[in-house]
């Protein structure tokens, strides 16, 4: 995955400054947190975790101040699939994996123009992804989380399209 988004379709402004990263801890049950790094800073997480607390934060789990680890994954599942990602701004771990994979089996053109953020993320930060693109993109961010307004903005100051 690193060698992919990194070296192969990670744009040249962005070489040394964008970095993946995946870790599995020992109990996971084959979870990971992905990263995103720009510039050495984390920018956004992708896992359970950050989607739980996210809901518990929000309020849209029926117990909000969960005492144990029961209580804290109680209602998760039933959350997560009454909440559309569309309408989040977190994202498992899963989610992610399956951004990247429809993101490497589609034209460039289809990724930036698509509904899901973290497929557009993608995009954002591909080498295909020419300046023309990226105004477009600048002016359509208003509906957009500002995680990804925050990526967009580190793409097009790389490009010099922004100070």
């Amino acid at each position: 995955m690193r060698k992919y988004l990194e070296k192969d379709m990670l744009a040249a402004s962005l070489h040394g400054r964008v970095r993946y990263n995946c870790t599995a801890y020992v109990g996971m049950d084959g979870c990971h947190i992905y990263e995103l790094y720009l510039d050495g800073s984390l920018t956004k997480q992708f896992s359970w975790e950050t989607v739980n607390s996210y809901f518990i934060k929000q309020g849209c789990k029926l117990k909000t101040d969960p005492m144990g680890i029961r209580e804290y994954w109680e209602d998760f599942w039933t959350t997560l699939e009454s909440i559309p990602m569309s309408e989040r701004t977190e994202y498992t771990d899963n989610e992610f994996a399956d951004a990247l994979k429809t993101y490497r089996n589609q034209p460039i053109l289809k990724s930036i123009s698509s509904d899901n953020a973290l497929i557009k993320m993608f995009a954002i930060l591909d080498r295909r992804a020419g300046k023309r693109s990226l105004g477009k993109l600048m002016a359509d961010m208003e509906n957009q989380p500002g995680w990804l307004k925050q990526v967009l903005i580190f793409r097009m100051k790389a490009e010099g399209l922004m100070e």
